[in-house]
Formats: structure tokens, sequence, C-alpha cells
């Protein structure tokens, strides 16, 4: 009998969903209890459930060397300690440092760039390389996002997927398919940018919901260094268009969480995304995962002063004013993410990308929540995009406090009229104008503060020292759409002209610290948590 992958998916977010971090607080706890939970599920075949193991297995063995920690063993090869089970990532390490001088890409920041990657592996199966562009056939043009312009393309040899421990060396998959991004202006790439790109291809690759990178190409008749990438299915927002009315809390839940875990991911590498919108969160329709793309390539390399880009909507407030991204910005961006997928639609669909839109959501304008929402799922969202960036949940409660919404919901199912509400509501918002949904540069002048309007229509964040009469000024007129004459420039804006500035951060107490700083040591000692609550690979 052919295994049913979507069965098989589902017993793994099950049994996901199910774990309780603090009585299953290591590796092997969790790797247990998910076994036990996946043999009492009487509804898998013996292939599926030797299917799930595998793949459990596997993860595992990944999972012990992201975190370093758990039993090691002699590679019977180098005679060195290892952690995998499944090869020996020594071994791995030194085949790819002696092919160094079969390859070069003819620039050695590059060339530097994919060594340093390669020196960090992790895993046979996500290595980053120079690939020829001779090996890539079939490249058709698909579309222009944002500031690149994305082809598909077959990829003769495919990436390394297994050691072949008897002949000492990587396999390849074969042709696959993949996408490929054009890079603009990378040889003017500061040192900087080549620093933050070694982080996003080893994050990509460390963890599985990262869209991956597997290198780096150049066209050989333009010279345009290009981006080679795994291809996937859709994004959310064409997947909600497609799905949104028969989709089950259970399912939004998990969407949810599969986002938010994965972010944690990014998060705990002190990576912040800065672009987070239902466009780059990317679906595999085989295997059922959720994956977030253009990880710290989502704009040019060389983007001007004073201008801030991203997909408005999803754009927090304080980086609309500051034009400056915290942890905090991405966390407003799930805000936006989780009302999209309880409604299926686009946030502000009916409104232009402009100014007046950047006025709205700075003065603490918000998308109106769908009857139907499970009450702890919507106060989470409001939390995620509360105006003051110290009052949102860091990305450890953010994680938390999902897992245990998605827990209950799988202990106590919310009653059918709950799903049919919202489910009709979407169907009657179906045609609602999705237009302007792609990101730009956009450059600002003139931004108040922002603030929340629902709690507190006169509570401004950000600025304690503010006296009553320089708020009443703040004030914005209810007419200001039409009172407002001030335009937007998608260029280059060489006016210094800057607004009043909000306090540093040694002006906020150190307690409000506390609470918003995600410390990197919890998210990394965390890790082999998420790394068994994430989505898994079928």
């Amino acid at each position: 009998m052919a295994i049913r992958k979507e069965v098989v998916s589902t017993a793994i977010n099950k049994a996901d969903a199910l774990i309780n971090k603090n009585i299953h607080n290591n590796i092997d706890k969790q790797f247990d209890f998910r076994k036990q939970t996946i043999f009492s599920d009487e509804t898998l075949t013996s292939e599926e459930t030797s299917e799930i193991l595998r793949i459990l297995s596997k993860h595992r063995d990944k999972a012990k060397l992201l975190i370093n920690e758990g039993s090691k063993r002699f590679c019977e090869n180098c005679k060195e300690e290892c952690l995998a089970t499944l090869y020996c990532e020594n071994c791995v390490r030194k085949f790819l440092k002696n092919n160094f001088s079969n390859w070069t890409s003819e620039n050695d920041n590059i060339d530097k760039l994919i060594q340093k990657c390669q020196l960090e592996t992790l895993t046979p199966y996500n290595v980053v390389e120079w690939i020829p562009y001779d090996s890539l056939e079939n490249v058709k043009y698909l579309t222009k996002g944002g500031y690149s312009e994305i082809y598909s393309a077959d990829w003769k040899d495919g990436k390394y997927y297994e050691w072949d421990s008897k002949n000492q060396s990587l396999k390849r998959k074969g042709t696959s398919k993949v996408v490929l991004k054009k890079l603009k202006n990378i040889e003017n790439a500061s040192k900087n940018w080549f620093e933050e790109a070694k982080s996003y291809f080893i994050a990509s690759n460390n963890w599985k919901t990262i869209v991956k990178y597997f290198g780096i190409t150049q066209d050989s008749m333009y010279g345009n260094y290009i981006l080679v990438m795994k291809q996937l299915d859709m994004d959310l927002r064409k997947y909600l268009q497609k799905n949104h009315k028969q989709l089950k809390w259970g399912e939004r839940m998990q969407m949810t969480f599969n986002i938010i875990s994965t972010l944690h991911n990014i998060h705990g590498e002190n990576i912040i995304h800065k672009d987070l919108h239902s466009g780059n969160i990317l679906y595999l329709e085989k295997n059922k995962i959720w994956y977030i793309s253009d990880l710290g390539f989502c704009g040019p390399a060389n983007k001007p002063l004073n201008s801030i880009y991203g997909n408005l909507p999803y754009i927090a407030p304080e980086v609309i004013y500051k034009k400056e991204y915290s942890s905090a910005s991405d966390i407003y961006s799930i805000g936006m993410l989780m009302w999209e997928i309880s409604s299926g639609q686009p946030p502000f669909s009916s409104y232009e990308h402009d100014y007046n839109l950047a006025i709205r959501i700075v003065n603490g304008q918000r998308p109106e929540t769908v009857l139907g929402t499970p009450s702890g799922y919507r106060e989470l969202m409001e939390q995620c995009w509360n105006a003051n960036p110290l009052k949102r949940p860091d990305i450890n409660v953010l994680l938390n406090d999902i897992r245990e919404i998605k827990r209950s919901y799988y202990e106590n199912k919310i009653d059918q009229k709950s799903e049919d509400s919202v489910n009709d509501l979407i169907d009657v918002n179906s045609t609602l104008n999705t237009k302007n949904i792609g990101s730009k540069l956009y450059t600002f002048k003139d931004i108040p503060i922002p603030k929340n309007i629902i709690e507190d229509n006169d509570e401004i964040f950000n600025n304690p020292n503010l006296h009553s009469e320089d708020q009443d000024e703040l004030e914005i007129p209810d007419d200001i759409e039409d009172i407002l004459g001030i335009p937007i420039d998608v260029k280059n804006d060489n006016n210094n002209d800057e607004p009043k500035q909000i306090p540093d951060e040694d002006s906020v107490s150190n307690d409000s610290k506390k609470k918003r700083n995600c410390s990197s040591i919890n998210v990394l000692k965390g890790k082999y948590y998420l790394y068994f609550t994430s989505s898994i690979s079928l």
C-alpha cells in the first residue's frame, strides 16, 4: 500500500502539537514522546509508521549538530568524534575543503563567502556551492519580484543529498527544478553585506523551513550574479485565495505556528528578516510544509539612506517613522500575517500603498478582526501589531503562546459554528481588491510618532517627555486624505531633513528591555525543541 503523505503529515503535526516543553525538555524526550504518539496512532499503516520514524531519526541527527549536544561516536574513517550517525560531519567538511581548488567564481569575495559556508556545513544535503551557469537548462523568465528578476530552470547535476561512506564523497541528486533570482549591484556591495549573506546562507541550510539557497551562479552573457534557490509551489496569498473556504481553524493555527517557529529559528541566528509578507511565505504541496523565503536578499544591495524597503501593510509603524528594523518589527509583520490567515485576504487590500496608508498605519489603524476568530488567537494577533514595539511579545513568548493555543485546539476543538462563520465571512469578502501587493522602496517625510487608537486615542509611544500641547499638535485630523498634499517618492530622496527622533534605548527602562529582548542564549538552547516542533520534510 502506498504511503499517504497527507496522513503522515497530519500524524507528525499532531505529535508536535501534543508535546509539552516543560516535560519533554530535551531532544531524546521529544523523540521518545513523538515515537510513542506515532506508535499509538491506529490510522497509520506499518509502512507509514516506519517512514515517520525514518524522518524523525534523520532530523534528530541534525538537531544534535545544531546545538552541539548529544551522544558522540568515533568515525571509522577519520578517527574523530562526531555527532551524526548516518554520516560524519568532519568527513563531509574535509571533502568540501579538498575540492576548493576545483572551482572559482573569479570573484574573491564570493569565493570566500562560499568557502566559509562549506566549512560550517552540518549535513550532506545542505551545501552552499558555486554553480556553473552551463549546468542550468531551460531557463525561463517568471516575474519581477521587487528589485530582482525571477526565473525557473533545471539544474542538471542537482544538489548534494547523501554521503557515500564507501567512496568518501558526496552524491548528487540529479536534475532538479530550481528558481533563479538575479542579484543587483553585488559588485558594489560592502564587506558587511557579504558577512550578512554568509549568515543568510547558513541559516537557510540549517533550518528546514527557510527556503534553501543552493548557491550562486553567474549569467554567462551579461555577467549578473544569480542566487540558485529551492523551487516551491505557491505563496501564502495564492494558497488562501485557492483554499480559504475549506480551511478549518486547526489548519490555520498550524500554518501560523509553522511561520512563527521558522521566524524563531531566524531570530535565533541573530537575523532580522525585514520583509515578511504573504508573498514570501511559500508552500510545498508534496510535503505539506510552509517556508519563509527572501531571507536577506529582499531589496537592493545598496539601499539609499532615509528609505525603507518592503510591502507597506506589513511594515511596522516605527520602521515607517524611524526607518530602523528590529526583531520587534518582524513580530508586527507576523500580526498582519495572522490576520491574513484568519481572513483569507491581504491586509489593507482596498488601499493604495502610498503615503496615506503609511499615515493610517502609524496612527494606529489596523484591519478589523474577523468574526469567529478564536479569542486566544485574536489577542495574540493584536499584541503583535501594537504600535509600541516594547509591548509586542518577543519571539520566545510568541512561539510559546501560539503553541499553547494550537495545543488547546487539538484538545478542545472549537465548535463547528465558529468554523462556518469565518468561512462564510471570507466568502463574502472574496472579491476585495488585491492589487499593489509587492515590496518596493519608499521614502516618506513628515511621518508622525506611532500610536495606538484602539486602547487609547491619546496615547503616543516612545516619547514620554512630550507635553500635552505637543501631543495636540501631532494629532491627525479625520480628513487627512483631503488636506495632505505630501507626495511619496519611491526613488532616492537626497533631502536630509529628518523627523523628530524616537529616544535612544538608554531612555527605556531596564524592565521594559527585559520583557522585549529575546535572549540569544535561550533561543539557542531552545533550538532542539523548535527543531522537533517545526514542520518536518517527508
